[in-house]
């Protein structure tokens, strides 16, 4: 007998990570990859260890300062915001999924950008939080809680993509299931828990939450 559809009924996406492809953004204008890579990397590191919001683009510039970037690495960034992209197979898992649950956004970005970005994807969104809005960045669990309570929805009957493994430690603290876009092959952050699923790709996302509310034996896959 097969199982008929059990979707939760919403699901929270990060945005910049998991939807967008923002690795190649900060690449150009940091000026190549490794220079991106380590302008991103230093970003992330004051972005988690700064407890309440800080602003966005103040932490994007002092992070290219820290690195040695100059001031027209930031400026390039945001001259660039629109023109993100969507990964390959974005849209079309949204699209799959928007008869069926809530979808919503919860990204560590300032609500000037965080709008910006998640127009760039032909949804219409249920909700669309920013770290600004919360008070907090993730993977604190206050944008997470916070936009299950704005939807109303209890975290049981919702799930997240992430699209870095520190998402990881919001969602557990939470009690969020979550699927992993882990784009492009990063390691698991050392004490993070392991997610429902990991994958290269959104591919497998509408079936994972088409069974949502069945019991599966969990296997990461990637």
């Amino acid at each position: 007998m097969t199982s008929s559809p059990s979707y939760p009924r919403a699901v929270l996406f990060d945005l910049l990570t998991a939807l967008l492809d923002s690795w190649t953004l900060w690449n150009r204008a940091a000026g190549s990859e490794q220079a991106g890579r380590s302008w991103r990397a230093q970003y992330l590191k004051l972005t988690y260890g700064c407890g309440a919001y800080l602003p966005y683009e103040d932490l994007v510039r002092q992070a290219a300062a820290d690195t040695g970037l100059p001031a027209s690495a930031p400026a390039a960034l945001e001259d660039g915001w629109e023109q993100l992209q969507p990964w390959s197979g974005a849209v079309q898992a949204l699209q799959a999924l928007a008869p069926h649950c809530k979808l919503a956004v919860v990204t560590n970005c300032s609500v000037r950008l965080g709008r910006m970005a998640a127009a760039r994807l032909p949804v219409d969104w249920d909700l669309v939080l920013t770290s600004e809005e919360a008070g907090f960045y993730k993977p604190d669990p206050a944008p997470y809680r916070l936009a299950l309570q704005q939807l109303g929805v209890d975290a049981a009957e919702a799930a997240f993509v992430a699209g870095s493994s520190y998402d990881m430690f919001g969602t557990a603290a939470v009690g969020l299931r979550t699927y992993w876009h882990n784009r492009i092959g990063l390691p698991l952050v050392a004490g993070a828990q392991a997610p429902d699923i990991e994958s290269p790709g959104l591919d497998a996302l509408p079936a994972w939450l088409a069974r949502f509310g069945h019991p599966v034996n969990s296997h990461p896959a990637r």
